[in-house]
Formats: C-alpha cells, structure tokens, sequence
C-alpha cells in the first residue's frame, strides 16, 4: 500500500529525483537569500535618498555655504545615489577648501578651470551607471533561477513519470499501488521546480522596477543640481577659476 507519509515518500525517491530535489533546494535558499539582502539594501537606500533630497530642498539656492552643508550631509548618507552624484559632481568641480567666517566653515574653490556642461553631464551618466550595476548585484542570479527552476522540475517529472511506467511494466497492472509512487515523484519535482522559481521572478521583477524608479529619481535630482551650478549664484566662482 502506497504511503502518503513525506518521510517515506523521500526515502522512495530515486537517485535522478534526490539530486533534482537537492538542486532546487539550493537555488531556492539563494534565491531567498538574495530577495531578504535586497529588502534591506533597498529599503536602507530609500530611506538615506530621502533624508538627502529633503536636505537639499531645505537648502534653496546653493551658494558656497549651502554647498558645504550639502557635503556633510551626503558624506552621513553613503547609500543615497543622489549624495554620491553630489560629492562626486563636486569633486570633479574642484575640490573644495574650508575656511573659517565667524560660526560657519564656507568653503573656496581652487584656482583651475571650471569644468563644462557637457562634461559634468557625462560624468553623471558614468556615476548613475555605477549605481545601477551595484544595484543590480546579485539580480541575474535571481532571473537565471527563475527561468531554469521549471526546466529542472520538469526533468525529475519525467524521471518520475519513467518510473512510473516502468513500475506497471514489473506488475502487469497499472493499479494505483503501482503507479502513484512514480507520479508522487513526478509532481513532487514539478512543485520544487514552481516553488524556487516563482519568488525568483517576484523578486527579480520587483527589485528592477525599484532600481528603475531609483535611478529615474536620481536623474531628475542630477538634472536640477547641474543647473543650480551654473546659477548666477556661482557664476563669480565660475569667472574666476576660468581666469
């Protein structure tokens, strides 16, 4: 009499079925892994991106101090795209000297050329390239697993079905005693193969939308920020480095 119970269930399984079920299980804890790695790191960048962006609202037209001020702040949020763009922006503007007016360090620029528009506008693309590679870290794995998983299933389901017949073939007879082992064996792997590769596309689909609403975001701040450079705010900064 066949057994429903899961313990002897997998002991009947065969060798091609055990190393399916082994395979999938893998993929699917790294898949889960991945998926619980990428909440944290996604929900840790939306919440630094937003204390960023409300600094630099709160700051309105960037003189030399605003900039200053913006500095530190993005220096305290290393995981907000938006505060890499800026610091690095800046760094290829000119590094920024401090000196001391009463209360506040405002800082000055050294004396070199004033990069261009079109220049600072590739170096943005280059750093939101960056961002997205890293954002994207670890994503190909979840959509290899999301597209392999069901392949794998679907071979210990034929592996199971095989069984299955072969099973009739030794009894004579295609009972249900003799052919549910083989089909137990089958579904078993086509659920496995299911249950790793459906979270894997979730996860994968939703973690690229979040990396492309991100970088949207990051685009329109980069955009603003670069005009708010060549404001007349700094345009006497911008005259006397040309010099």
């Amino acid at each position: 009499m066949f057994s429903t119970d899961p313990l002897e269930l997998f002991g009947s399984l065969g060798t091609i079925s055990i190393i399916v079920l082994f395979i999938l299980l893998v993929f699917s804890v790294f898949s889960w892994g991945i998926i619980l790695h990428k909440w944290r790191m996604f929900r840790l960048i939306k919440r630094e991106e937003r204390q960023f962006l409300q600094a630099y609202q709160e700051e309105g037209a960037l003189s030399e101090k605003e900039l200053h001020l913006l500095q530190h702040v993005a220096a305290e949020l290393p995981h907000s795209p938006s505060g890499s763009v800026l610091l690095d922006v800046l760094n290829r503007v000119g590094h920024l000297v401090e000196h001391n007016t009463g209360d506040v360090a405002v800082p000055a620029r050294k004396t070199g050329p004033w990069p261009d528009r079109q220049y600072l506008e590739k170096v943005v693309q280059y750093l939101i390239q960056q961002h997205i590679a890293r954002q994207e870290t670890y994503l190909p794995f979840l959509a290899t697993t999301g597209n392999i998983s069901p392949f794998i299933g679907l071979l210990g389901t034929v592996v199971g079905v095989i069984n299955a017949f072969q099973q009739i073939g030794i009894e004579g007879t295609a009972s249900i005693a003799s052919v549910a082992p083989g089909l137990s064996e089958a579904l078993l792997a086509t659920a496995a193969g299911l249950f790793a590769a459906i979270p894997a596309v979730i996860g994968y689909n939703y973690y690229l939308a979040q990396i492309r609403k991100t970088i949207f975001g990051v685009e329109a701040f980069s955009i603003e920020f670069l005009n708010a450079l060549d404001a007349p705010v700094l345009a006497g900064k911008k005259g006397r480095s040309r010099q």
